[in-house]
C-alpha cells in the first residue's frame, strides 16, 4: 500500500460520507486560491472534515507516512499559500463552520474555521456585538484563512489586524496532537505568544480548528468624509496629517485609475476627474464623530484638496465603501492583473505612491493603486491585455520593483495577504540572515516532518 493509499484509508475511515473526494474534475478546483502568477501542483485527494477529531485523525495518518498537507479555507487568498503540491493531500476546512460559543460577558466569540467573515460579523451582531477585522473579500473569505493570513481589512486603522482580534486557538499539529494556545483572559502573559506565532503562519505550523476572537459593542452608524485631491502624493500628505491628530475608524486612498476602473465595470457617480479619493469615517459617539471629522477635513485641506466635505447619509457612505471593495474585481475586469500588497510607514506613503507611478510608466504598465492608507498599506494592481507575454513580463518586473519601493522606504513586502508562493524570494531580502535562521528552526519545531503546507511562507533558501 503506497502513502498516499494509507492517508486515504484512515481518512476514509474517520470522514463523514462524501467528505473525501479523489474525482479530478473536482479536485481541479481546489488546486489554485485567487492569486494570479502563481503555480499549483496535483494533489491525489481533497478531504472535507467537520470535526477536530477528524482532522487529527487524517494529519496523524499523514505525518506518520509522510504525506504533504496543504490547508485550504475558502481558498480567497491572494498569494498561492493554498495551492496544492503534488502529491499533497488538500485538507479544506469550508465544512467546519459552527459557532462554538459567544461570550458576551468576556468579550469573545468560539468559531470553527470555515464560517465566512461577514457570517461571523451577522452572527454576533444579533447579541449587539461586532468582530472588527473586515477585509475587502469579507463576504467570501472565511474566518481561517483571515487568521492564517493575519488578514487585515478597512477597519483595522482604529481596531487593529486579525492578530489584534486573536485571544486564543485550537490546533491541530503535524503530527495528529490537538493544543490550545493563547488564553480566554483579556491579559495574559503565561509562556510564549504561540497563538501570536501561528497567526499568520499559512498553516505552515498547524492546522486552526477554533479560533477564539475579541468581541466589542457595535459602533454607532459612522460619520464619513469624502477629500478628493489632483494627486496620490497629496493624499498621501493629507493622510500622515491626519493620522497625527486623529485615529479615524476608516482611512481608504483610491487613484484615478481605480476609479476610473470602478466606474467602466459599475457606473456609480464617481469623481474619475480627481487625481485620488480619500475616505474617511468616525465612529465616535455622539458630537464627537462631528469634531473628528473637522479635524480630518481641516488636515485633507491643509494638503491640498480640491474639495473636501462631511456627509452622514448612510447610502452615500455605502456606495463609496462599495466602490472601494470593488476595485479588485474591477481592474481584473481590464485585463490580466497581478495584485501587490505592501505597507509603508505613513510618512513614506507620499514618496511610495509617487515612485509606484514612476514604476508604471518605466514598465510601461497599467497600475491602479488603492489601499488602507491610515496603515500605509497599498494594493497597486497592475494590469496587462489579456494573453500578451511581453506585457506580462513587464507586468512582473513592476511587481518587484514595487517591492522594492516598499523596503527602500523601512516598509514590508506584504501588509496582510502573506508570502504564500508568491513573495518567498522578496521575504529572504527583507529579513536578515539570523530571522531567516530563526523561521526554519520554528518551522521545524513544530513540522518537523515539513508535511505542513512545504514550500509556502518562508523564504527560499
Amino acid at each position: 500500500m503506497t502513502p498516499e493509499d494509507s492517508v486515504l484509508s484512515v481518512a476514509g475511515g474517520v470522514l463523514d460520507d462524501g467528505d473525501l473526494v479523489v474525482d479530478t474534475d473536482i479536485i481541479e478546483s481546489y488546486r489554485f486560491d485567487r492569486s494570479t502568477g502563481t503555480e499549483a501542483g496535483q494533489p491525489f485527494a481533497v478531504a472535507f472534515p467537520r470535526t477536530t477529531e477528524q482532522v487529527a485523525a487524517v494529519m496523524a495518518a499523514a505525518y506518520e507516512h509522510r504525506v504533504p498537507v496543504v490547508p485550504r479555507g475558502a481558498g480567497s487568498g491572494l498569494n498561492g499559500g493554498s495551492n496544492a503540491i503534488d502529491g499533497s493531500l488538500v485538507l479544506c476546512l469550508e465544512r467546519m463552520r459552527r459557532v462554538r460559543n459567544v461570550d458576551g460577558a468576556n468579550g469573545f466569540v468560539e468559531t470553527e474555521p470555515g464560517i465566512l467573515n461577514t457570517e461571523l460579523r451577522e452572527h454576533v451582531a444579533k447579541d449587539g456585538l461586532w468582530y472588527a477585522p473586515d477585509p475587502a473579500s469579507k463576504d467570501f473569505c472565511s474566518i481561517g484563512g483571515n487568521v492564517n493570513t493575519n488578514a487585515g481589512g478597512l477597519c483595522c486603522v482604529k481596531y487593529g489586524v486579525t492578530r489584534d482580534a486573536v485571544l486564543g486557538l485550537e490546533v491541530v499539529l503535524a503530527d495528529g496532537r490537538v493544543t490550545h494556545v493563547g488564553r480566554r483572559t483579556v491579559k495574559g502573559v503565561a509562556g510564549y505568544d504561540l497563538a501570536g506565532v501561528l497567526v499568520g503562519s499559512e498553516g505552515t505550523l498547524g492546522i486552526v480548528t477554533m479560533a477564539r476572537l475579541r468581541l466589542r459593542p457595535l459602533p454607532p452608524p459612522a460619520t464619513t468624509v469624502v477629500a478628493l485631491f489632483d494627486d496620490m502624493a497629496a493624499a498621501g500628505r493629507a493622510v500622515e496629517g491626519i493620522m497625527t491628530r486623529t485615529t479615524p475608524s476608516l482611512l481608504e486612498l483610491l487613484d484615478r485609475t481605480t476609479m476610473q476602473a470602478v466606474e467602466e465595470w459599475r457606473p456609480s457617480g464617481l469623481p474619475v476627474e480627481a487625481g485620488a479619493l480619500l475616505l474617511a469615517q468616525s465612529d465616535m459617539p455622539g458630537p464627537g464623530a462631528d469634531a473628528e471629522a473637522e479635524v480630518i477635513l481641516e488636515a485633507c485641506l491643509a494638503a491640498g484638496a480640491m474639495e473636501g466635505y462631511r456627509s452622514e447619509d448612510p447610502e452615500q457612505a455605502e456606495m463609496l465603501l462599495g466602490a472601494r471593495r470593488m476595485a479588485i474585481p474591477a481592474l481584473e475586469a481590464k485585463g490580466d492583473w497581478l495584485l501587490d500588497d505592501v505597507a509603508v510607514p505613513r510618512t513614506a506613503l507620499a514618496a511610495a505612491v509617487a515612485e509606484i507611478e514612476q514604476v508604471a510608466a518605466r514598465h510601461d504598465v497599467l497600475i491602479g493603486t488603492f489601499g488602507h492608507a491610515g496603515d500605509g498599506n497599498l494594493h497597486p494592481t497592475i494590469v496587462t491585455p489579456r494573453g500578451d507575454a511581453d506585457a506580462a513580463a513587464r507586468g512582473l518586473a513592476a511587481f518587484d520593483d514595487i517591492l522594492s519601493v516598499a523596503l527602500r522606504h523601512g516598509g514590508t513586502v506584504t501588509g496582510e495577504h502573506g508570502v504564500g508562493l508568491l513573495k518567498r524570494h522578496a521575504l529572504a531580502e527583507e529579513l536578515d540572515a539570523p530571522a531567516q535562521e530563526l523561521h526554519a528552526r520554528l518551522k521545524d519545531a513544530f513540522d518537523p516532518r515539513g508535511i505542513l503546507n512545504p514550500g509556502k511562507s518562508l523564504p527560499r533558501w
